[in-house]
């Protein structure tokens, strides 16, 4: 075990836990997809969104990676329902406000029919330097998540919470999946914005970490030596936010309905919930990060229809099995947080995900592009 937490002395400025943060508060990000509603392609006009919409947006939006991209992010609740609440006020008004600019906006994982030669990035210094530090990579078809931030009070329950939560990302994965479309064509994966987004280093499950200086032990060499300039530039599946006070699950793809994302993010908060008061999952998965990095695959190719590995039985589980055994387990967590009603959506969710819904859209229209006007109009 490393040095305890409680020796600050030891920890650089940036790595100093935010002493106002509060276990299980909720923080919702989700990035979303400018459009042209007369092509329903991608509209690379971030700077005419940033400057055209209204001043009441502006401290709840921000610049992507690439001008067709643009995130949403609400301030930090306590419930779930004052998350997805405010986040439902806040896509109503970047849709009329965006409408008034001559454009749409729809989620998903991936823009169905876009590709690399029409991405052009975003002008601000973060994302410039994500091009310089990443060259072509950055040019790649834009993609589009969904993140939830907790909120945990102490450093080293976060670092325990982000070993523990490392064994549901393939079940959230599974889940969110809702991105089948890639340049045009049903990629046969439920998730293609994670692949095209594993194109950037450092992504993918963290490993597992021994306390909070094991993280800071890991991380600090980069930043003091310059490869990146803070933690942010960490795109991993799940990152711990000192500055914030949060573990942020970073695995989902972006959902088209608000009511998906409600159902995702109480499945998040339930089982953080579940993870810190009763260490509900496996000790065998937590330290298996193979048996992780292949259930993260499962679960990307096959969405809900996945078979996981379960290895404490040692064999192919299905899913739904395994989502409905977590949510017996995190229903009287969610009854203690109030989001019980959104936790059940979950297992609707399962019967119904995006990408299957997105396919089934392709097949009634055979039309790509009409795909997209759904996605809009489900906004």
């Amino acid at each position: 075990m490393g040095a305890s937490v409680e020796d600050v002395g030891a920890l650089p400025e940036w790595a100093e836990w935010n002493p106002t943060a509060t276990a299980y508060t909720l923080g919702v990000e989700e990035e979303v997809m400018l459009l042209d509603p007369w092509r329903w392609s991608l509209a690379q006009r971030i700077e005419d969104a940033l400057d055209g919409l209204p001043e009441s947006l502006g401290g709840f939006i921000s610049a992507e990676t690439h001008q067709a991209a643009i995130e949403l992010a609400t301030e930090p609740h306590r419930t779930v329902a004052g998350a997805t609440g405010q986040l439902r006020a806040l896509r109503g008004q970047l849709s009329d406000g965006l409408a008034a600019l001559g454009m749409a906006v729809a989620a998903a994982g991936t823009h169905p029919t876009a590709t690399w030669k029409e991405t052009e990035v975003s002008p601000a210094g973060r994302h410039q330097l994500i091009h310089e530090t990443m060259r072509e990579l950055a040019r790649r078809e834009p993609t589009f998540a969904l993140h939830v931030h907790v909120g945990v009070a102490e450093a080293a329950s976060a670092t325990r919470l982000l070993n523990q939560m490392r064994a549901h990302v393939p079940l959230l994965l599974a889940l969110s999946a809702n991105s089948p479309f890639w340049q045009g064509r049903d990629a046969g994966i439920c998730s293609a914005r994670t692949i095209v987004f594993s194109t950037f280093p450092r992504t993918g499950i963290p490993r597992r970490f021994d306390d909070y200086l094991d993280w800071v032990g890991a991380v600090d060499p980069l930043i003091r030596a310059g490869a990146i300039p803070e933690p942010t530039f960490l795109w991993w599946d799940l990152r711990l936010q000192p500055k914030l006070g949060t573990l942020e699950i970073r695995i989902m793809d972006a959902q088209t309905r608000v009511e998906d994302t409600a159902a995702l993010v109480a499945l998040v908060q339930s089982v953080a919930r579940l993870e810190l008061e009763e260490g509900f999952v496996a000790r065998q998965l937590v330290r298996s990060p193979e048996v992780l990095a292949e259930n993260r695959f499962l679960a990307l190719r096959d969405g809900m229809d996945a078979d996981l590995i379960d290895p404490v039985a040692e064999r192919l589980v299905p899913a739904r099995e395994q989502l409905e055994r977590l949510l017996d387990a995190a229903r009287p967590h969610a009854e203690e947080l109030g989001c019980r009603d959104e936790l059940d959506e979950a297992a609707r969710l399962a019967a119904e995900p995006g990408a299957a819904r997105q396919r089934a859209l392709a097949e009634r229209a055979r039309n790509l592009p009409e795909v997209v006007r759904g996605l809009a109009e489900a906004f």
